[in-house]
């Protein structure tokens, strides 16, 4: 009997479940879609939209909790505060969405595509200009060469 079980256990110990979680939310938040079964989805959606969730709100606690809960991934909880979240601040829940593949070749698994549920718009970024320093250095450099020429002849 299955009394009081509460998870999915995917035939591994808690660490090896926890890195499997980690990785599938990392790639998750860092591509804006992840392929994978449908039973390892179904396993991550749930904390996706708590983390999600808790990004809205943008406090300083919430963003320590992801981290601690990521293990201390900066660039995946950078993502989900600067990019995610935003996108999503309006809304309520249901953050993510599957949607249903044909079955793997192998061992005729469901697979789905884990994905989010709007689509996310990235601001580019502007480059500041410093290259004009360096070409001031390097014309510099040229003069100097320069003069040493004409002193030799």
């Amino acid at each position: 009997m299955r009394k009081m079980v509460f998870g999915r256990k995917f035939s591994r110990g808690k660490k090896g479940r926890i890195a499997l979680f980690r990785s599938l939310i990392r790639a998750m938040i860092l591509n804006g879609k992840i392929v994978t079964t449908k039973a390892k989805a179904k396993a991550i959606q749930k904390d996706l939209d708590k983390y999600l969730t808790q990004a809205i709100k943008k406090s300083l606690n919430a963003r320590r909790k992801i981290l601690a809960e990521m293990g201390n991934d900066r660039e995946a909880v950078d993502a989900l505060f600067m990019r995610v979240a935003p996108a999503f601040s309006p809304r309520k829940g249901g953050f993510s969405k599957i949607t249903l593949l044909p079955r793997r070749k192998g061992d005729a698994a469901e697979m789905v595509r884990l994905e989010w549920s709007q689509k996310i718009v990235e601001k580019e970024t502007v480059k500041k200009e410093e290259p004009k320093k360096k070409e001031k250095q390097i014309l510099t450099k040229e003069k100097k060469e320069k003069g040493k020429k004409e002193n030799k002849k």
